[in-house]
């Protein structure tokens, strides 16, 4: 006989236990739910230069957005989660309202507003610059920035 003696047969028990609560929707897993939005592209007028901000260019931004339980998990339903339509929207809204002239700031203003309008535990912003007014060559450049909800 090994070690354990008798409690083979308790554990069993207990097994058979923790499968008939898996009917209640109170012992469920967490599941935890990232929106995540990459290549939106927008047409803006940031830039530390007077010209930049002027004649404008093309940003791409990415997104994400920690929401953490949703019913929508549950429900399937689009009211119980975080709209990414609407959030590109939003973003959209935000970029192009008025004029940063660090990606830094936008990036804050962009998270400020996704905290504030939609049931997100924290945010990620990237504004990338495809094509960088700089004299050297460069692909892109970029900024991240990252909130949580209660900062």
């Amino acid at each position: 006989m090994s070690g354990n003696g008798g409690t083979g047969g308790e554990d069993d028990e207990d097994l058979d236990d923790r499968y008939e609560d898996d009917d209640d929707d109170e012992e469920r897993p967490e599941t935890v739910v990232t929106i995540e939005i990459t290549g939106l592209q927008l047409f803006t007028h940031h830039g530390v230069t007077a010209a930049e901000r002027e004649v404008g260019q093309r940003l791409v931004l990415d997104l994400r957005l920690e929401v953490g339980e949703c019913d929508a998990t549950v429900t399937d339903m689009v009211d119980d989660t975080v709209d990414y339509a609407s959030v590109c929207e939003r973003v959209a809204l935000v970029a192009q309202q008025r004029s940063y002239k660090t990606l830094e700031r936008l990036c804050s203003a962009i998270a400020d507003r996704l905290l504030a309008d939609y049931a997100a535990v924290e945010v990620w912003v990237k504004a990338t610059k495809p094509e960088p007014p700089i004299p050297l060559p460069v692909e892109s450049v970029s900024v991240e920035v990252w909130r949580q909800a209660d900062e």
